[in-house]
């Protein structure tokens, strides 16, 4: 075993994000949410390795290409020579950084910290052949999510094909408000004794996983629950409140219940014989820009008051159940995806466990 300060040394960035206006050129620059534009300099000449070091998606692991450089909210990690920069991300990324997170306000990790971590002394020749497998399977697991992608935008495009843009109704259907043509409450408030290992699932957040629901991650609670508060068939589950402003107004349609199951106090349930249509409008920017507060499109939750205030195009039952058939053809292309993804994100865990131990 090997420390990993051994395998690599630091190096930090002054460079704040207001600084780049007006340096334009051929070199890439990075944040924590990736790229952010090409500039007329660069700080490492070979490629490296960048983890998140402070704010959102602290511990996040980026390996970026020779000739570039990342923002002060980065950490530069430069392998020794004999060392697979890709080897490391990987490895890096095994360890799961962001564990050593400290600060209330704002998380903060420190090289200090976590460069102690051990990890096998692999020879270079392994350390590349490691790399290559680990590639590999993330590439397919990259496209396997930009196929999931594809799907969700082919079934936006349809959406705006039959219907229009409803932020400009250009085909003049009626409207009407959102409480006129469906019904929604919010769900179930437990305790932390109800739950059980035996009970009835509790839909929550982590339940929506790609618009559709996951089970990877089952909440069950044994305690009284109101008749109005288990889901039907063709409900619209949809995140109201959460920690993490972007997840709140994902949604998933419910089919194919299996078992009864209940929603938690921070979901919404939508009921609608519109529902084919509404689960698609939810996803769209003319849904956010009716719930949006101020000058701001940042949504903290989304309330049953807000949502009285939603006015939408209404189209002829006869479209909507066609979109309906369409998207759940689709559906169905994006289930075996899924399939897929979670093997290959199983495998890619197994490997990783084998290699990092």
């Amino acid at each position: 075993m090997i420390e990993l300060k051994d395998l690599c040394t630091k190096g930090s960035s002054s460079i704040a994000q207001k600084d780049l206006e007006g340096h334009d050129g051929i070199y890439p620059i990075y944040g924590a949410s990736g790229f952010i534009k090409n500039v007329d300099f660069y700080q490492q000449e070979k490629p490296y390795i960048a983890v998140v070091k402070d704010g959102a998606g602290v511990g996040r692991v980026m390996c970026l290409p020779k000739e570039s450089s990342v923002i002060g909210t980065m950490q530069y990690i430069i392998p020794n020579d004999g060392v697979n920069v890709k080897y490391l991300a990987y490895a890096l990324e095994h360890l799961n950084l962001a564990k050593y997170y400290t600060g209330a306000t704002i998380p903060h990790i420190y090289f200090k910290d976590y460069c102690k971590e051990k990890l096998p002394a692999h020879p270079p020749e392994d350390q590349s052949r490691i790399a290559s497998i680990l590639g590999r399977v993330t590439d397919l697991i990259a496209l396997r999510k930009e196929q999931l992608a594809a799907l969700d935008q082919l079934v936006k495009s349809r959406f705006i094909e039959l219907f229009g843009d409803p932020q400009r109704n250009p085909y003049g259907y009626q409207y009407a408000k959102l409480s006129d043509i469906a019904t929604y409450f919010n769900g179930l408030t437990y305790k932390p004794e109800n739950v059980a290992e035996e009970g009835t699932i509790v839909l929550r957040s982590s339940n929506i996983q790609n618009s559709q629901l996951d089970f990877a991650d089952t909440v069950r609670v044994d305690c009284a629950i109101k008749e109005r508060l288990i889901v039907q068939e063709n409900d619209i589950l949809m995140c109201s409140r959460n920690g993490s402003a972007k997840l709140v107004g994902k949604v998933a349609l419910i089919k194919g219940i299996e078992e009864p199951m209940s929603f938690g106090a921070f979901m919404m349930i939508i009921r609608s014989q519109y529902f084919g249509y509404l689960m698609t409008y939810f996803q769209m920017d003319a849904f956010r820009q009716q719930i949006k507060t101020g000058a701001t499109t940042t949504i903290n939750q989304i309330t049953g008051r807000m949502l009285d205030e939603v006015t939408i195009p209404v189209p002829p039952m006869a479209l909507v159940e066609q979109f309906t058939v369409f998207v759940e053809q689709t559906d169905k292309s994006k289930l075996a995806i899924q399939r897929s993804l979670d093997e290959l994100e199983t495998l890619k865990k197994a490997l990783m466990q084998k290699y990092f131990g």
